[in-house]
């Protein structure tokens, strides 16, 4: 199943590896899996709605890194 969301509460209803985050790199889609290393940390204080708000794992205009 495929759900493209940009609610927070909808996002939150899931696990980090559920997710696959699609950014728009030189005209073309980009799929990939945010970086639980990277961002592992952050997941004991914040929701995945939180970090997405705060575009820590992209997915968001002007979010790629």
């Amino acid at each position: 199943m495929l759900i493209a969301t940009q609610s927070v509460t909808l996002m939150n209803q899931f696990d980090l590896d559920d997710l696959v985050v699609v950014e728009r790199v030189d005209g073309a889609s980009t799929f990939a899996r945010p970086d639980r290393e990277r961002i592992g940390e952050w997941l004991t204080e914040y929701s995945l709605g939180e970090l997405w708000e705060k575009n820590l794992i992209w997915g968001r205009p002007g979010g790629s890194s």
